[in-house]
């Protein structure tokens, strides 16, 4: 079981500042873009798909109509909604919707809102949604690269899928060694993609000048309101188009915000609009273009470099999102949400790369089992659309709800901005409906499944920790009877810390040795771990030592805090205290350390329904082990065990 992490805090509210480099913007473009990048090589193929259930009719007027709707369905959602508002909000600098969950528990638990209790729950289903989409993203993203190879070579398409399949095994292979070297290397490859991708615009465009009239707000809106029995069911393939928007907003706190919003108006909007304008030339000259406009947009010499190029773009931006599930169940597992699973950190210089070995298996077989049952990106796009625009939507509603009850911005400009943005998600929400059938049953499946685990989890560990509380008694009373212990106690030489919940708790191990020994040592060390819903915290506020008034006899309370993000080193903290701290010196190097096992188990108690249970102590097993997780000394470790009834 996790320790118990405390319902609100009083962190660091300011965010980190990022200096402004080539290199920060570099990195951003390497790391943020590769979804959305990538976006153009199944977006328009499509929509415009012969094999869809409801069909775009291939005319210049629905051409110009479709770019112009993707133009201005990507400056709705990501430049005004994500980059003008949403990166505003930040969580001590760091984004994403779980830094918003952890805002609306810190902001919105005075008055324990039913809103607010039901926003929280709406955005952890967006949190699992996440994984939906870190499943999808790599198998449409690969699958849409290699697909190319059927346009270079028509014989080709035979290998395609297994060919995706290779490279998603190495892909996923490759995380445990991490990405500190390769990362260095996705910024450049990600500038050659965008400048590659605009210049096969302009080549495009200049064939059809025309094409640039979609620009145009008047076509999209005669698109929609003309032909919307059409116009509606396209939008299930347009919203292809905003996909990655929402890592815009989660790695915002590896690149700063500023860095973010440079390399999307300076070189990745300009280049995705230039891409979607060229292959809109492409159609209107030739509609027979219509099974891969990305590709075939370029001369014939060109294609196959783009297909390894398009194969390099499509791998980075699997990385970004799989990078992205790592953090998201970490996250989820110091906010309480998830157990405590393994996680390695894979660079000494570069926050929040990490890997988390369980969930990067699960997601390879996922991932396998997307490419195998779908095999084309155009049959996985339906499932595709349903994860982003369902995210999109509760993004932009905890925005609204947190710059209303944060910075009390007016009811009616609350309401008017959130309705026309609402709008637009609803729109493109009701069009994925549609496909429901179709595949897009999938992310919800997904999304449904991670979301019931994420909140049992929570459920079940707050009826463990009040029965764990019943089991601990109060610590001062127990360190009295310590002291007070007939016989006495044997008091033997050495430190021993005891990892516990808080200072309220006597920890089982400590009642165990007591109690079944009849001994303890000369200097006790009571250490909670505490993990605040904050990123990181600053060093001079991470330990806290309170002697509990009772340091004369050799034992100290020491509460360590930590952000959600960051992994307790206990050893390395404990270093830090000094002896006045400590009422004396403490040997670190042969100290014992002492972790209370909890063993669940099911019993009579109605708090959970019976299957919830089972999900709850299933969902126990793969909890990380605790002596490698706050980097205890295997060889000094002592695990001492107790059980509980759920």
């Amino acid at each position: 079981m996790s320790l118990q992490a405390p319902e609100t805090a009083t962190p660091h509210e300011r965010p980190r500042r990022h200096p402004v480099k080539g290199a920060i913007v570099v990195g951003a473009l390497g790391v943020v873009f590769g979804d959305i990048g990538t976006s153009p090589i199944y977006t328009l193929q499509t929509v415009f798909n012969p094999a869809d259930p409801h069909p775009v009719p291939m005319t210049e007027i629905n051409i110009l109509g479709v770019v112009s709707t993707i133009f201005w369905t990507v400056m709705i959602i990501v430049t005004l909604t994500y980059v003008t508002l949403v990166m505003r909000v930040n969580n001590d600098g760091e984004g994403g919707i779980m830094a918003l969950i952890t805002l609306l528990r810190r902001w919105g638990s005075s008055s324990r809102s039913r809103s607010a209790v039901f926003l929280a729950l709406l955005g952890i289903f967006g949190a699992a949604l996440f994984f939906g989409d870190s499943m999808i993203t790599p198998a449409i993203s690969v699958l849409s690269a290699v697909e190319g190879l059927e346009v270079v070579r028509p014989g080709l398409e035979d290998i395609v899928v297994p060919l995706t399949a290779v490279i998603i095994v190495l892909l996923f292979a490759f995380q445990r060694r991490g990405t500190a070297t390769v990362g260095r290397l996705f910024g450049p490859v990600m500038i050659v993609w965008f400048t590659v991708i605009g210049a096969a615009g302009v080549y495009g465009i200049t064939r059809e000048p025309r094409i640039l009239e979609a620009l145009s707000p008047t076509y999209a809106i005669r698109f929609l309101t003309g032909n919307f029995e059409i116009a509606f069911f396209s939008l299930a393939a347009i919203v292809l188009a905003v996909t990655g928007a929402e890592a815009l907003y989660a790695d915002m706190g590896h690149f700063g915000r500023k860095a973010i919003i440079r390399g999307w108006l300076g070189l990745v909007l300009p280049a995705l609009t230039l891409s979607y304008l060229g292959q809109g030339a492409l159609l209107i000259g030739d509609p027979g273009h219509v099974d891969s406009p990305f590709f075939l947009l370029v001369p014939g010499w060109g294609r196959l470099p783009l297909v390894v190029l398009a194969t390099l773009a499509t791998v980075i931006a699997a990385q970004a999102v799989i990078t992205g599930a790592f953090s998201v169940a970490s996250q989820a597992g110091q906010l309480g949400y998830l157990p405590r699973l393994r996680i390695a950190h894979t660079s000494d210089t570069t926050i929040g790369q990490i890997y988390v070995p369980w969930i990067n298996w699960l997601l390879m077989v996922a991932v396998l089992v997307l490419v195998f049952a779908f095999r084309t990106s155009s049959a996985l796009a339906y499932a595709y659309g349903m994860a982003v625009v369902a995210t999109i939507a509760i993004t932009t509603l905890l925005f609204f709800y947190l710059a209303r009850v944060r910075w009390k911005t007016p009811l009616w400009l609350v309401l008017v901005g959130a309705g026309l943005l609402l709008a637009v998600d609803v729109l493109l929400f009701a069009a994925n409906l549609t496909k429901l059938v179709h595949g897009a049953w999938l992310p919800l499946l997904i999304g449904l499944a991670a979301f019931t685990v994420m909140t049992t989890w929570a459920r079940g560990r707050t009826i463990v920790t009040a029965e764990r509380d019943r089991a601990e008694g109060s610590l001062p009373e127990f360190v009295n009877e310590m002291q007070n212990h007939e016989p006495p106690l044997i008091r033997v030489p050495g430190t021993a810390i005891f990892l516990n919940r808080g200072s309220e708790t006597a920890p089982l191990a400590l009642r165990a040795n007591v109690d079944h020994n009849h001994v303890r040592h000369d200097h006790v060390v009571i250490l909670s771990i505490e993990t605040l819903p904050v990123p990181r915290l600053a060093e001079d506020q991470r330990i806290i030592v309170d002697n509990l008034g009772y340091a004369r006899d050799g034992i100290t309370h020491v509460t360590a805090r930590f952000g959600y993000v960051e992994t307790p080193d206990v050893p390395a903290l404990l270093r830090s205290l000094s002896d006045e701290q400590t009422e004396g010196p403490i040997s670190i190097d042969d100290a014992s350390y002492f972790l209370s096992k909890i063993e669940l188990v099911r019993g009579p108690s109605h708090d959970m329904a019976t299957w919830r249970k089972r999900l709850f102590i299933a969902t126990s097993f793969i909890t990380a082990d605790a002596a490698e997780f706050f980097s205890l000394p295997r060889d000094q470790t002592v695990i001492m065990g107790s059980r509980i009834e759920v």
